[in-house]
């Protein structure tokens, strides 16, 4: 069973196995066509497309919601049988951005209890460096019988975040880049800054230049070094629109320190209201 990452020499191992079902999460920002086009010139033999926008996010209701907020869980359970995943169905995502984007599936499917999912260590990129090939095969599956069900707990509304952020209690995380962080740059949201209180945490930190997953043990540090005295569990996780932030609870639960909490509307959320506070530094 895996639960958090896979490399690209196990997969290739299971391939073949009828319980086992892959998921190409590729995507761009300024593109939503891109990851459909790669996926269509070549993917993982057997991996179906989970588009972002389509997929793994409902309708934007602005200021109700971020850029990508959750499905309801009824349209998200039937897009999952329309996959045919089923109670033993192990599933494993990749993308092509070291599991920012892939690491979001990881997240939605362990919210709604199903435990058996994992991110292909380094993508489609340490796939095609292993031997890998690629297809254009497109499959059909039969329809599948999961049930799923949000675990209480593993995600908060923005009025916990307001009360996290005025009293200093607990721990926000932001994922994205330092200078999104900072106010330096915001190339995606109409405002830069950051939620007050939140420490800086990009999610990129968490990969080797090779884009794979640094050592248990570095991410272990990593974070306790930011946790400091802070319980994993009191920690909240944000980004841009609670999509790489995932990529941080997958790299924590890796490396031994599950619980810390998304807030799923994050940065793009945060800013529908003038009346919240932002910082920059």
């Amino acid at each position: 069973m895996y639960t958090t990452f896979i490399s690209a020499s196990d997969l290739a191992k299971k391939l073949e196995n009828p319980q086992w079902q892959i998921f190409d999460c590729r995507h761009e920002l300024k593109d939503t066509e891109a990851g459909r086009n790669a996926y269509k010139a070549g993917h993982i033999p057997g991996a179906l497309f989970a588009h972002l926008d389509e997929d793994l996010s409902g309708p934007i209701d602005a200021p109700v919601t971020g850029r990508h907020p959750l499905p309801h869980p009824d349209n998200f359970l039937k897009t999952l049988r329309s996959w045919g995943l089923n109670a033993d169905t192990q599933v494993v995502v990749y993308d092509d951005k070291g599991g920012g984007i892939a690491a979001r599936l990881w997240w939605m499917l362990k919210a709604m209890g199903h435990e058996t999912v994992a991110v292909l260590d380094g993508g489609i990129q340490a796939w095609e460096a292993s031997g890998g090939q690629l297809s254009t095969d497109i499959p059909q599956p039969s329809e599948g019988s999961i049930e799923i069900k949000m675990q209480e707990g593993v995600a908060v509304n923005v009025k916990e975040v307001e009360e996290r952020s005025r009293s200093g209690q607990g721990l926000l995380i932001d994922a994205r880049a330092n200078v999104r962080y900072k106010g330096e740059q915001e190339p995606i949201d109409p405002i830069a800054g950051h939620i007050p209180s939140a420490v800086s945490a990009p999610w990129m930190e968490n990969l080797g230049t090779d884009k794979k997953v640094k050592s248990k043990e570095a991410i272990a540090a990593r974070f306790q070094e930011i946790l400091k005295d802070t319980p994993v569990e009191e920690s909240i996780v944000y980004c841009g629109s609670g999509v790489t932030a995932c990529h941080n609870l997958l790299a924590m639960d890796y490396a031994g320190l599950g619980g810390a909490r998304l807030y799923p509307g994050s940065w793009s959320h945060w800013i529908t209201d003038k009346d919240r506070a932002i910082e920059k530094e």
